[in-house]
């Protein structure tokens, strides 16, 4: 049986304002768990075991001093890196410099410094569980423009390296990659019509788009105790739309 219980378990979450992280951070709150939650929106709920903070995560600086205040009190079981941030599906030659390093500084950079601040402690205390957030377009080209593909198969070279690296110190770190997920950042797919959004679905040998609700439950059980042998891995949740790419 799948654990759980998520109680005395302390989440670190990044992009906790909606789509999937706010799923995520639904999900482990009803699972018992402390979550501090990170955004650029403020987060839409209240709870007693929901620390919130909104902050830009491009912001290097403030990011790395907000860390630094939060681990010097609290040791984080888990991190979900889950913030990320479209391109529009832009070209290399459409992509002007600014807007490439925005979509680095938030899809990759923020997870680099957020996985540092806690990887001390989960190394200190022999266990840890860092949840990267991929994509179907950290496989492919299509799955989004220059920026944002190149960030996503960045994100799956990162997360199998901090596995090759402290998997023997007890730390797992895993990757999801999502397909067509039905969350805000994908509204446009949405509008009108909704023509693009059935153009996905028809692409997707399971035909349909996912909620975000399951891939929080995916998140859950890579950090339950019966996925203690899952380590390193890219675990798309895709509807078979890698089959035939």
């Amino acid at each position: 049986m799948i654990e759980q219980d998520y109680t005395n378990k302390i989440i670190l979450l990044t992009g906790a304002a909606s789509g999937i992280g706010f799923s995520q951070l639904e999900t482990y709150l009803d699972a018992g768990a402390t979550v501090y939650a990170l955004d650029s929106h403020k987060i839409p709920i209240h709870h007693m075991r929901l620390h919130a903070f909104q902050i830009d995560l491009s912001q290097h600086e403030q990011l790395t001093v907000l860390l630094e205040e939060l681990t010097n009190t609290v040791n984080f079981d888990i991190l979900l890196n889950t913030a990320g941030v479209l391109d529009d599906y832009k070209n290399s030659l459409s992509t002007s410099l600014t807007q490439w390093q925005s979509i680095l500084d938030t899809n990759l950079t923020s997870m680099f410094i957020a996985s540092n601040a806690v990887l001390p402690a989960m190394l200190a205390r022999g266990r840890g569980h860092i949840i990267n957030m991929a994509s179907i377009a950290g496989f492919s080209a299509g799955g989004g423009g220059a920026a944002y593909t190149t960030s996503k198969h960045a994100i799956i070279g990162y997360t199998k390296q901090l596995a090759f690296d402290y998997a023997s110190k007890g730390i797992h770190a895993n990757a999801i990659a999502p397909g067509a997920i039905k969350t805000p950042m994908n509204h446009a797919d949405f509008a009108g019509d909704a023509k693009m959004a059935k153009q996905v679905a028809d692409q997707t040998p399971a035909k349909r788009w996912a909620t975000a609700q399951e891939v929080a439950d995916l998140t859950l059980y890579l950090t339950s105790p019966q996925a203690d042998y899952i380590n390193g891995i890219v675990l798309p949740i895709d509807g078979g739309w890698t089959l035939g790419h």
